[in-house]
């Protein structure tokens, strides 16, 4: 994996491990893990911390909590 390339935290609480994976290969990674130690469970997953922060600019970019955004 190139230096200058993203990666995503990925945790499972279950097993309690982490990982950073490229950002094209989160999808698969998350999969294989969760096929392989929980059954197929989503289990593992990226990081909710991560989750958190990209909603929240997201919120923030499309302005959906500006008061003259709404209806």
């Amino acid at each position: 994996m190139p230096d200058d390339e993203p990666t995503v935290p990925i945790v499972c609480p279950s097993c309690e491990t982490s990982s950073r994976v490229s950002l094209d290969d989160v999808a698969d990674a998350v999969d294989a893990h969760n096929d392989r130690h929980h059954d197929g469970d989503a289990v593992a997953d990226v990081d909710p911390a991560l989750k958190d922060q990209l909603a929240d600019l997201v919120v923030d970019d499309l302005g959906l909590l500006d008061e003259e955004g709404g209806n």
